[in-house]
């Protein structure tokens, strides 16, 4: 008759990374409470597999153990292996020039790198999201997003505004291929992000919406998201808080490579893009601003650098007497053109 230790290890297999408890285990090994197979039971899960490292107590004294994910070492240099060149990512295009966003060429993005966009309510991070989607079509790109299907009896489809906001940036683009597959996928995913990840894709999160009371488990939804790229790449979108952080604060750094904020310019239409974090560069990047319009909120046009203005310093007034005017140097903007 196979041990209990050995049906046990056998069960416990399966089971890492999860919880189990002493009265699952009853069940499952068909164990009568109190009887000896029990008592050899709680001394297996109590003493031998917390021994070993098989499992990890709640430290409540209640029955209840975390099955500890077994890991082994990886390889460095006893290995060999090819260098892996940098994930060839394509940043949103301006449609006045048909060129990638100024920035581009100073970033450099891995796989499994994980790209935050935080922005304030309708200050560009659709745009931006559905931009890197086009520009990437040929990766297949993966898209998730709160707004981008609607629930139609039993099935989803592609919202129309979604469809208009594709159509108005790829004009004369090649939706499909020759299979007549589309080229991005299209999930309905509405908070179970980390799970629909497809690995080896660059896949697009359009936005992460969390609870205001639970705002720092922004810091381990990445966490979970990134765990699953293999080599590919995610963008995710979030929304932008007080400050120079999204919703989150210094949780939303934990995981991102690369940071764009996004803001309002001037109190028009505009957005103000700002590079935050950076982990990889080959150039100094960090704290750089730019400008950008949309048409129809869509495509990206008029891309440029912008610099504090050097007339009121960034405030949008000056001095004027002993008062203070709005700033003609800047529009009362606060920036000017580079």
């Amino acid at each position: 008759m196979e041990r209990l230790s050995d049906r046990l290890l056998e069960y416990l297999n399966v089971a890492q990374g999860k919880i189990v408890n002493l009265k699952d285990l009853r069940v499952a090994f068909n164990i009568e409470p109190g009887s000896k197979d029990d008592q050899n039971l709680r001394v297996q899960m109590s003493t031998t597999m917390v021994k070993n490292k098989i499992v990890a107590p709640s430290g409540r004294n209640d029955g209840i153990y975390r099955v500890i994910k077994q890991i082994k070492p990886v390889p460095i240099f006893s290995v060999a292996r090819k260098s892996r060149p940098p994930f060839d990512l394509i940043f949103p295009i301006d449609s006045d020039r048909g060129m990638e966003m100024d920035f581009a060429d100073a970033v450099v993005i891995r796989e499994g790198d994980v790209i935050t966009l935080a922005g304030k309510k309708n200050k560009g991070k659709t745009i931006m999201c559905l931009n890197f989607a086009v520009a990437n079509i040929e990766k297949r790109p993966v898209l998730m997003g709160n707004e981008y299907t609607k629930l139609i009896g039993e099935n989803y489809e592609p919202d129309q505004r979604f469809i208009n906001r594709l159509s108005i940036i790829g004009d004369g683009i090649e939706w499909v291929d020759e299979a007549g597959i589309d080229k991005i996928t299209l999930l309905p995913a509405k908070g179970d992000y980390a799970e629909h990840i497809v690995p080896d894709r660059l896949n697009i999160i359009d936005w992460i919406n969390l609870d205001a009371n639970r705002l720092y488990d922004i810091s381990k939804v990445m966490e979970d998201i990134k765990a699953n790229l293999g080599r590919g790449v995610a963008i995710i979108a979030l929304q932008k808080g007080e400050g120079d952080m999204g919703r989150g604060g210094q949780f939303t750094k934990d995981f991102t490579e690369c940071e764009i904020l996004l803001d309002g310019f001037g109190g028009g239409d505009d957005t103000l893009l700002t590079i935050g974090t950076v982990k990889e560069k080959t150039r100094p990047i960090i704290g750089r601003a730019y400008r950008f319009s949309n048409w129809n909120g869509a495509k990206i046009m008029d891309f440029r650098e912008v610099v504090k203005c050097p007339t009121c310093f960034g405030k949008g007034w000056k001095k004027f007497g002993n008062t203070s005017i709005p700033c003609d140097a800047c529009d009362k903007t606060g920036w000017v053109d580079k």
